[in-house]
């Protein structure tokens, strides 16, 4: 069931295209919302608004927001926009937008001519604070071997947030010049280009973005239920396989935290080892050279789990994330904590982007097989 409360605008504190973020008046309170003017429409200050409060009335983790639903007296709106693909579909809220496959599309005949990744590694995570630290640790060991700026792309699924625009890490990525291209597939829309599934935002990585890595992640917000299929992260299990098929390289993006409080998220996450046990992908995954203690716990879970002989398993040196962050001026979390307070979380997804640069100038010798 979806709560929902009128509320008036008293405030726009960011206006973009994609994205309007808003302080409303709703039940007697200055509150946050979003507005997507593609699915609602320009918000404008006074405008009374139908909103979504249902996620903030349970203290759910939208970063406190309400989402505007629609704005009263400006129902009736005309779709600028080409194509015919729909998606939230039959939904209320079913927007059409032009998908990279169909007839009218530019690229449409690039996706039909597509046959294979050729190699390519694509770097496949689970939470979309991984994004970040693969990107930035793949431009810096690509650029060890080689002058020529890599094409990265990112593939975002509709595991999480629908909206790219929701995200804050993309916007400053692509500011930062280091994404070049973003895919959103499904249900997930807003990127450079749209794509029905994780199958044809593969193709058109490749077809169309020229990329030298693809890098695919839901959007902000995966789901958990503590049980061992429950959750969203478990698309990773199937996209290995997609990329394995498609004839890419899989690279696998573990979660390993000694900062998370929940036993089942430490060490080796128990997403992960679901994930492992589950694909049929036979998956590149690199490890972080920790200390002893830690790389006990790994090691145990992997032998535990009996799927280490299933993928291949690297240590990789770890990389100087931190100044990496600094440089780049970039701010990224994950579950609330910050490099600083899980280093193994974000230097394990540092080591996946690194290690993919090393699959794509095909030399992996600073890599100890596992």
């Amino acid at each position: 069931m979806v709560r929902v409360r009128k509320g008036r605008i008293i405030e726009i504190t960011r206006d973009c295209s994609a994205l309007q973020e808003l302080v409303v008046l709703v039940e007697g309170r200055k509150e946050k919302a979003l507005s997507f003017p593609a699915l609602s429409g320009k918000a404008e200050v006074n405008d009374e608004v139908w909103l979504n409060t249902t996620a903030v009335s349970l203290g759910l983790g939208t970063g406190g927001y309400h989402f505007v639903m629609g704005v009263i007296g400006r129902e009736e709106r005309d779709p600028q926009s080409p194509g015919h693909i729909m998606k939230l579909r039959y939904t209320p809220w079913q927007l059409k937008v032009l998908s990279v496959e169909e007839e009218s599309s530019p690229h449409h005949r690039a996706l039909a001519d597509f046959s294979s990744l050729e190699g390519l590694p694509v770097t496949v995570g689970t939470l979309h604070s991984m994004v970040a630290p693969v990107v930035m640790a793949f431009r810096a060991e690509w650029a060890r071997t080689n002058n020529r700026r890599p094409k990265v792309v990112y593939i975002m699924t509709d595991g999480a947030a629908l909206p790219i625009a929701f995200s804050r890490l993309v916007k400053e990525l692509k500011a930062r010049d280091l994404l070049d291209l973003t895919i959103t597939c499904g249900h997930a829309f807003g990127g450079d280009l749209e794509a029905v599934n994780v199958y044809s935002a593969l193709a058109a990585a490749k077809a169309v973005g020229d990329a030298d890595l693809i890098v695919v992640a839901m959007g902000p917000g995966i789901v958990g239920t503590g049980t061992k299929y429950g959750f969203t992260g478990i698309e990773q299990a199937y996209i290995l396989e997609a990329v394995e098929r498609l004839g890419g390289i899989p690279v696998a993006v573990p979660r390993i935290s000694f900062g998370d409080p929940r036993p089942r998220h430490q060490g080796l996450s128990h997403q992960t080892r679901t994930v492992l046990e589950l694909t049929h992908a036979r998956t590149v995954m690199a490890l972080p050279r920790l200390d002893e203690a830690k790389t006990k716990v790994l090691r145990s879970q992997l032998n535990a789990d009996g799927i280490k002989g299933r993928h291949r398993f690297y240590l990789a040196p770890v990389l100087p994330l931190a100044e990496y962050l600094t440089s780049w001026g970039v701010e990224v979390t994950s579950m609330g904590r910050s490099y600083r307070e899980d280093p193994a979380f974000f230097d394990t997804a540092g080591v996946a982007g690194a290690i993919s640069a090393a699959l794509a100038g095909g030399d992996l010798s600073r890599y100890l097989r596992w």
